[in-house]
């Protein structure tokens, strides 16, 4: 059982202790400005702007904010109040004293935060600048990175640096050499001077290799910032005029084995290391114009349940480590759940162009890659009350595994689900396929059979024929099967499973995030067991207490 104090992923900038938000305009400045003594964990000071989980918890928060409550803010300035530093990156004396399990849960979430200022950036037209004005190193620069541009103060002494390599034992394991060679194109014996480089580059050598935009003096570097801030906003179709939406505090309550929310609860049954949950539809009418949406603001149905959702997937993640196995389940709410939840599907495609509809849309589409993410086995069970159904099927298309009820003498009973057009691309996994392109490898025959049967309820037999669902047991067998699946999953390595469901979700052509996801962090997580970083002597373990690392020299 884990024992670790919970972490919690709610905040407001009410609360920041690391981050200061402001606005002007249509521009928005996140600066980071950390109190050294606000580590979420005790055992080491967070000195230059260095960062733990904490702190990209309230940067989650905050850009989730600018995305929602401020429409109108079209680029965003992160910068450093600390002055010659920028950021010094992940805590070093943090990632000494973490397990394992902690330093690799840090990375995901970093990288998926990371991910998601580009994923606006893409998706919504909301651009970031890197105002680098100090020291900036490790997760620091991989901060400045994720930017869409970095503008680097030229005063003799800033650098940008990942200096893992030489000082650490590791590697910049949140997307840093990913991004340099796939996002900036640094030619690769220049990145690998780089990358093995304690001091890093400066000055215009620093855009002469790619490494940033843009270098200015420091009289000029307010004004070129703001003047380049304000160009990229002139980019962006985020509406000026716009009223944003508040994000409220999640109602929710937190008991021993159980979250529960309005759209969303969690049941842990810790014996069978299991955790179930349920994602409920709407109930009653739902809004089907835009200025019904904007009046129902955040209990707009897929906003809130979203919200909900994001929540206890980071939770669960985090706070309950040794529960293994998530089963997946939907509940309809009302006559008809698969009707209710269609029906505000068809609304959110037909004002998908609006801004608070694409805010949403962004919403979900990281929330369910977070859960295509999540190192843990998910299955989906598909029984009698259920609503797998266009936005609430792509829970069950995330799954390794999906098991659909068949009761062939009882229609009435007979658990259906429903494909959308909303499943074919509105929500696209990292990879930038659908979750039924990746069901069916993107094969054009095998998809349009499931087009042809699109906007139809699909009892288990229907289901299984077309490929949807894993297994399509009867009232007879399903008690069973269901059971043995789980006895035998839960009994594997969880090791072993985390590897093999990371390959198998992820087919197809690699791009930048799957490197990241895949190839990065998976080289990261192996190097964080190893003895060079993590033993007696290793580089982790001895920094900063005035011994040299003892090394391995065998190449594994």
């Amino acid at each position: 059982m884990n024992t670790a104090p919970r972490v919690e992923y709610q905040t407001h900038p009410s609360q920041y202790k690391l981050w200061k938000l402001s606005f002007e305009g249509p521009i928005a400045t996140l600066a980071v400005d950390i109190d050294e003594n606000a580590g979420l964990a005790p055992g080491y000071k967070l000195k230059l702007n260095s960062y733990d989980l904490g702190v990209d918890i309230e940067l989650n928060d905050a850009v989730n904010r600018i995305r929602f409550e401020h429409p109108e803010v079209r680029t965003v300035i992160v910068t450093s109040l600390k002055e010659k530093v920028f950021c010094s990156g992940a805590n070093i004396f943090m990632l000494g004293v973490s397990s394992h399990a902690w330093k690799v849960n840090f990375c995901k979430f970093t990288n998926e935060t990371r991910n998601g200022l580009e994923d606006s950036s893409k998706h919504s037209g909301l651009k970031f600048l890197a105002a680098v004005n100090g020291a900036c190193a490790g997760g620091g620069y991989e901060l400045a990175l994720s930017c869409d541009e970095i503008y680097l103060v030229d005063d003799r002494s800033s650098a940008v640096s990942l200096p893992e390599v030489p000082l650490l034992g590791v590697l910049p394991g949140t997307g840093g050499l990913t991004r340099v060679t796939d996002k900036r194109h640094v030619r690769h014996d220049l990145a690998d001077l780089f990358c093995t480089s304690v001091e890093g580059v400066r000055g215009p050598k620093a855009k002469e290799w790619r490494l940033v935009d843009e270098t200015v003096k420091p009289a000029l570097f307010a004004r070129k910032v703001q003047e380049r801030a304000l160009a990229l906003a002139a980019q962006s179709d985020r509406p000026a005029g716009a009223k944003g939406v508040a994000l409220t505090p999640l109602q929710r309550t937190i008991e021993a084995d159980a979250l529960r929310y309005g759209f969303v609860t969690v049941e842990i049954d810790r014996a069978k290391r299991t955790a179930t949950f349920t994602v409920k539809s709407p109930a009653g009418a739902q809004p089907q114009t835009v200025d019904a949406i904007v009046e129902a603001g955040v209990n707009w149905w897929p906003l809130q349940m979203g919200r909900e959702l994001e929540d206890a997937i980071l939770s669960m993640r985090t706070n309950a480590l040794d529960i293994g196995t998530w089963l997946i389940k939907t509940e309809g709410q009302g006559v008809d759940g698969r009707a209710a939840v269609l029906a505000s599907d068809a609304t959110m495609l037909a004002n998908k162009d609006h801004w608070l509809v694409r805010e949403t849309i962004g919403l979900l589409r990281r929330t369910f890659s977070r859960l295509d993410l999540s190192s843990r086995s998910l299955f989906a069970l598909i029984e009698p009350g259920s609503c797998f159904a266009g936005s609430l099927l792509e829970l069950a298309l995330a799954c390794d595994r999906s098991y659909h009820l068949a009761l062939p003498d009882d229609e009435a009973r007979a658990p259906k689900i429903t494909v959308a057009e909303v499943n074919f691309g509105l929500f696209p996994m990292v990879t930038e396929q659908s979750r039924l392109g990746r069901r069916f490898c993107d094969e054009a025959l095998a998809l349009a059979a499931v087009r042809a049967v699109a906007g139809k309820p699909l009892d288990a037999d229907a289901a299984f024929a077309v490929g949807l669902v894993t297994s399509n047991p009867d009232d007879i067998d399903w008690t069973d099967e269901i059971r043995i699946a789980i006895e035998e999953r839960v009994a594997m390595s969880p090791d072993a499973l985390t590897g093999l469901e990371a390959n198998l979700r992820f087919s197809g052509p690699e791009n930048m995030y799957t490197r990241i996801f895949g190839r990065l962090t998976a080289w990261q997580n192996w190097i964080f067991q190893r003895p060079n970083a993590v033993g007696e002597k290793g580089a982790l373990k001895v920094y900063g207490k005035g011994n040299k690392a003892v090394f391995d020299w065998n190449r594994v």
